[in-house]
């Protein structure tokens, strides 16, 4: 198979796999219960885990929350933050081009508590409209979400620039990262955002194990989504006294082996180098964006400079639709997403239906790319 549906989850790395296979057999403990030999040492694993994913991305231990995934971490900060905070007299800003879990969380919130969103367009290239993102925030803004990289058109936010501007008018600022930490160097502290989101399968890691960035302080005052075992240290008829960041967050048992295959990945990227994933990817994506360009009948979305764009190709063929595109390659061998990729707003803003998309990672090579545009040029001759 070619396999080019990279956005939605990554293959595992025997690494990984070993790891985690290794944690099961040797070192099967509950993490903080038990003063066991198995359970000190399952909780030395989640710790040295956090610690693999607080240096990957240039934050403390203490600010990474382990997660189900990106979809969870972005609820607890729109339910707990969130719910405490806004008011009828706010307003939250973002993009036109979110995925669902980065906005919809804010559209829940917001029909809670009467506070309304205003979201910024995109240019006819594809990328953000900046000054239309300006125009949306203002003394009002109280939160600014928005996505790191488009899963749909692999546009590459400017995030440290939308986070000084939502700093500059008193709000916080929440970064979906779920496209961009597994695809390229990101440093919380360079950016400045407050909180950020990321899924450990979408980079060599297994399914199951999500990660929350916070800031310290502002973990510190948000209120706990998933309340019980491990989050308390004392209760009593009337009060209730939670742990320190990051355990108040993460109720009941954790995902240890989740969180070891996590740090396995991380590992295996970093002997790698995210430059080398980078420049990697961008190779990759100019490629692509050559190759598909000169095939009739074919419509790309998103930026065609690779330079402002993440190893994501999203297109349609003329005459057909993406789901019949999608399910032809699948005959041919050849693995895409197809449909609206958890961006409705966005399809309707380009006013199609869904889309197939193309997307690359590592062990993406440019013979697969071929392979794609050989069968996509089928089409087009058959059309």
């Amino acid at each position: 198979m070619v396999y080019l549906d990279n956005a939605a989850t990554t293959q595992k790395p025997v690494q990984v796999l070993d790891a985690m296979r290794d944690f099961y057999i040797r070192h099967g403990g509950n993490v903080g219960r038990g003063i066991h030999e198995l359970s000190i040492e399952a909780t030395e694993i989640l710790q040295k885990s956090r610690d693999n994913v607080a240096r990957f991305i240039n934050a403390k231990p203490e600010e990474i929350v382990f997660t189900y995934n990106a979809t969870s971490s972005l609820n607890l900060v729109a339910q707990s933050w969130g719910a405490d905070n806004l008011t009828s007299r706010d307003e939250i800003a973002t993009t036109i081009m979110e995925h669902h879990s980065s906005v919809i969380p804010w559209m829940v919130v917001a029909k809670k508590t009467g506070a309304d969103i205003a979201k910024a367009g995109i240019t006819d290239e594809g990328l953000l409209d900046y000054d239309d993102f300006e125009d949306k925030v203002s003394e009002k803004t109280k939160v600014v979400a928005l996505t790191h990289t488009s899963n749909v058109l692999g546009t590459v936010n400017d995030a440290e620039r939308i986070a000084k501007l939502a700093h500059d008018n008193g709000a916080l600022m929440v970064l979906d990262g779920a496209q961009s930490v597994p695809h390229m160097k990101v440093d919380v502290k360079k950016i400045g955002c407050d909180f950020m989101a990321f899924s450990g399968h979408k980079m060599l890691a297994p399914f199951g194990i999500g990660v929350l960035y916070g800031k310290k302080e502002i973990l510190d005052e948000t209120s706990p989504l998933l309340v019980g075992g491990g989050t308390v240290t004392s209760v009593s008829k009337d009060e209730i006294t939670f742990v320190e960041p990051p355990e108040k967050f993460e109720g009941g048992t954790p995902n240890v082996g989740g969180a070891m295959g996590l740090a396995t990945a991380i590992d295996y990227l970093e002997k790698i180098g995210m430059e080398n994933v980078e420049k990697h990817e961008e190779e990759l994506t100019a490629y692509a964006l050559e190759k598909m360009s000169q095939i009739e009948g074919i419509e790309i979305y998103g930026p065609m400079d690779a330079k402002n764009k993440g190893g994501i190709v999203s297109f349609n063929m003329k005459d057909m639709q993406a789901h019949d595109v999608g399910t032809i390659l699948n005959e041919q061998g050849i693995a895409v997403r197809s449909g609206h990729h958890c961006c409705l707003p966005l399809m309707k803003y380009l006013n199609i239906n869904g889309s197939a998309r193309a997307s690359f990672y590592i062990y993406t090579t440019k013979e697969e790319i071929d392979c794609l545009v050989g069968v996509l040029k089928k089409f087009s001759e058959l059309a």
